[in-house]
């Protein structure tokens, strides 16, 4: 549910996001988001979204150990005036770990969406984001289809607008490489199987 729709809204920048939390503008459990300037609600999470973002963390962790950095539900920084906190994002080492700031597209190897309630958002608006941002590899854990769906080759098109070039689509027994890690392999009955 976004907080602010009015077109002739404010629509904050990323300095005025974080100086709002400083001031302790949102309590401490709201979880919000800031996309394109406005002050978007997260939505609750079901079972099967957190089952499937565990097993997936799980999962990352265990293949990439100290390759990367697997961050789960952290803000990522979108200049100018977007601070997503996408599932999951694998981002690329930094000796300080991201101390003095979130990761930036520069840092993003892979951003991951866990959706179901939020499928037709994360298909439309969270992609065309991700793809203005220059996110090379992005990837939706559709729980309504139970497939996976990677987007690369972020363009621009004649109109103006952001997407991928390439999509594929993977099913729940499939084994994808994990991108800039191509020898590392994801196997998606992990993630899906909805048992034990």
């Amino acid at each position: 549910m976004v907080i602010l729709t009015n077109k002739t809204a404010k629509r904050f920048s990323i300095e005025e996001y974080h100086r709002l939390i400083e001031l302790g503008f949102f309590a401490e459990n709201d979880r919000v988001e800031l996309i394109r300037g406005e002050l978007v609600d997260m939505t609750a999470k079901r079972t099967p979204h957190s089952v499937c973002t565990t097993r997936l963390l799980y999962e990352l962790v265990t293949l990439l150990q100290k390759q990367a950095i697997v961050r789960s539900q952290e803000p990522i920084v979108l200049p100018p005036n977007s601070e997503p906190e996408p599932d999951i994002a694998i981002v690329r080492n930094r000796v300080d770990n991201y101390f003095s700031g979130h990761p930036q597209s520069e840092d993003i190897i892979v951003v991951v969406e866990v959706s179901d309630s939020t499928l037709k958002y994360d298909q439309e608006e969270k992609l065309s984001l991700y793809a203005e941002s220059g996110i090379n590899n992005y990837c939706i854990f559709n729980l309504v289809s139970i497939c996976l769906e990677v987007y690369t080759q972020p363009y621009q098109n004649l109109q103006g607008e952001f997407d991928y070039a390439s999509k594929q689509v993977f099913l729940p027994d499939a084994t994808v490489a994990i991108p800039e890690f191509t020898d590392l392999s994801l196997n998606l009955s992990e993630i899906f199987t909805i048992s034990s």
